[in-house]
């Protein structure tokens, strides 16, 4: 079964083609700059090069027209036509309350997940573009939505809500969704297939880190409180966002600087977090060259930023009556061993004995990277959000 995942955003258009029957990927890459001077594609060729070509791209269809001509050409192709793919895969953001597994897309479905646009209206639209490019180049081959909320639908009701005027939760559904939710589902069930343990017995705390960050306490197998909330500007310090923030802070700035609401979600969503606070970048490479350099508020960027993800790992241990296992992911994650050697440092309290020899330098595998004696296992499970949805558009397609 050859099953393409596509990921919309407001502008790009990201995919990957799964060959299911023998696990290879067999072609993937994105469009960047959809509907904006300049647009290209970028991919990986059969010998694994990397490949850009630019090409006018006024909108996700003809996007998505041009990604299947690249699968089917003679030059750069993996197929011979568009009918050798089974099934199409999409990343959804939000589903709301509606949807707590993944769906076969019908019409009913799609009407569904546009009445949740409200609650995402910079994700669910576009995701929802491709949906109807497919429908029209492919209307015969079965599409599958992934939502990124569907995970956190087994929070409890005291951890999901906000104590707020219950109206406002009656009327326009507030309260706490969480995101990134494919990601830490597949990592949490592959950390385990790598302990040879059961998800279902574990008390797992993934920590999703990259230019969005969200962490999640799973005990076994469920998510039960996440760190973002009704949008994905909760919790922890980004690249551009702000995560927590005092709600009177944010009316007193709107009051002071006469900003307009719009105005507003701007500042906290693209103009805060680690860029806003460091004035240096959103990239955690050049806030490192930047502390490299000798630059302090880079350094208090990074302490507050390494602290945030150290105190909700602590509370979420405190949440699930402690932690069985840390899975570090994301391209912060995997990447960045001076942020894990941060969060995990002075945690023996926890049961946590760090290896910080093993740790030092390690980049992108799965690894463990706590000692022995460790009673927590602290690990870097590279995360795969594409492999995760293909395998649920499989089930989904099995179970019809």
């Amino acid at each position: 079964m050859k099953i393409l995942v596509l990921n919309c955003g407001s502008s790009s258009i990201k995919y990957k083609l799964f060959d299911m029957t023998s696990g290879e990927v067999m072609a993937q890459g994105g469009i960047e700059k959809v509907g904006i001077e300049g647009s290209f594609l970028k991919f990986t060729d059969k010998n694994g090069g990397k490949i850009i070509l630019e090409k006018a791209i006024p909108a996700h269809e003809e996007g998505i027209s041009y990604i299947l001509n690249i699968l089917t050409d003679e030059k750069y192709g993996c197929i011979k036509n568009y009918n050798e793919i089974d099934a199409i895969g999409h990343r959804l953001v939000h589903g709301g309350e509606k949807f707590a597994s993944s769906v076969l897309i019908t019409k009913e479905v799609i009407e569904m997940v546009e009445e949740c646009s409200h609650l995402a209206p910079l994700h669910n639209p576009a995701n929802l573009e491709g949906i109807y490019a497919m429908n029209k180049i492919l209307p015969h081959t079965p599409q599958v939505g992934v939502f990124d909320t569907a995970f956190h639908q087994t929070m409890p009701d005291y951890a999901c809500f906000y104590p707020l005027p219950y109206h406002l939760y009656e009327k326009y559904g507030i309260r706490r969704y969480g995101f990134h939710g494919t990601s830490h589902r597949y990592v949490s069930q592959r950390a385990c297939d790598i302990l040879g343990v059961s998800c279902q017995t574990q008390r797992i705390i993934t920590a999703h880190i990259g230019n969005g960050v969200s962490l999640t306490a799973i005990k076994n197998g469920k998510s039960v409180d996440t760190s973002m909330g009704l949008t994905p500007s909760e919790g922890l310090i980004m690249g551009t966002r702000c995560g927590d923030v005092d709600a009177g802070a944010l009316c007193f700035i709107m009051e002071k600087e006469k900003l307009t609401s719009s105005d507003l979600l701007d500042l906290i969503n693209k103009k805060s977090g680690v860029a806003g606070f460091s004035e240096v970048s959103s990239d955690m490479r050049d806030l490192e060259n930047a502390i490299n350099e000798g630059n302090k508020r880079a350094m208090l960027t990074l302490k507050m930023y390494n602290y945030r993800i150290k105190k909700y790992i602590g509370a979420y241990a405190a949440a699930m009556g402690g932690a069985d296992i840390i899975v570090f992911t994301g391209g912060v994650g995997e990447n960045q061993w001076s942020t894990r050697a941060e969060v995990c440092k002075d945690m023996q309290f926890m049961g946590i004995v760090f290896d910080e020899e093993k740790n030092k330098g390690e980049r992108g595998r799965e690894i463990i990277l706590s000692k022995p004696e460790s009673s927590v296992t602290v690990m870097v499970v590279p995360t795969d959000e594409e492999l995760m949805i293909a395998s649920d558009v499989r089930i989904v397609l099995n179970n019809r």
